[in-house]
């Protein structure tokens, strides 16, 4: 996982116009949600999650599962140049935090080797309100 992604922030728009408060507090000023209220928290309707700023195809229904932690949980994005990392040193520990890599919105956070009995022992905890669902056709 890199912290660079050549293109990263292409997508720029007048935020505080395009998005809800809530919205803009966490895609932009890189704030959470409280757990156990998000819309996709519990969903198992299949499709693609995208960027709920700008659209980017950020995750997979597939990749989803249940970590009980409160929040969304993959264990992969889509593709890996859809999203970026950095080194998140708030609240007195080191995170790694996931943004989109097209319009640099906050997606949440990835956690490693926590156990959970996936492919790749990552969690993305990503908050609901970062993402937009498309469900896939019948």
């Amino acid at each position: 996982m890199s912290d660079f992604k050549p293109g990263v922030g292409k997508i720029v728009k007048k935020w505080e116009d395009v998005l809800s408060p809530e919205e803009f507090h966490v895609l932009r000023k890189g704030g959470t949600e409280r757990p156990h209220v998000g819309e996709y928290t519990n969903t198992t309707t299949e499709g693609v999650y995208s960027c709920r700023a700008c659209g980017t195809e950020l995750f997979r229904s597939d990749e989803k599962f249940d970590s009980h932690c409160g929040w969304p949980s993959f264990f992969a994005p889509l593709a890996e140049d859809s999203v970026r990392y950095i080194q998140d040193r708030s609240l007195g520990m080191i995170r790694t935090e996931v943004r989109c890599a097209a319009c640099d919105s906050h997606l949440g956070h990835v956690f490693e080797g926590e156990g959970y009995s996936t492919p790749t022992d990552l969690r993305y905890c990503i908050n609901s309100i970062s993402l937009r669902l498309e469900e896939k056709e019948q």
